[in-house]
């Protein structure tokens, strides 16, 4: 995720804190975290491919 939205994320945040959020400011704070979520979700996922653990590894479990 760039910087500049990581940045945009804790301002909202800080600013929620303290003054509170527009309904404007409100939608694009769900909408960054949203984007902050899923980029996560991909980077565990590249990590776990690149470990060589597959979704259907991960189903098995200990069996």
């Amino acid at each position: 995720m760039e910087e500049a939205k990581i940045k945009r994320i804790n301002e909202l945040s800080r600013k929620k804190k303290t003054s509170g959020l527009s309904p404007e400011e409100l939608q694009e704070q769900k909408e960054l975290y949203r984007l902050f979520i899923d980029d996560m979700k991909k980077q565990v996922v590249d990590q776990l491919d690149g470990a060589g653990i597959r979704k259907k590894d991960l189903n098995q479990g200990d069996r």
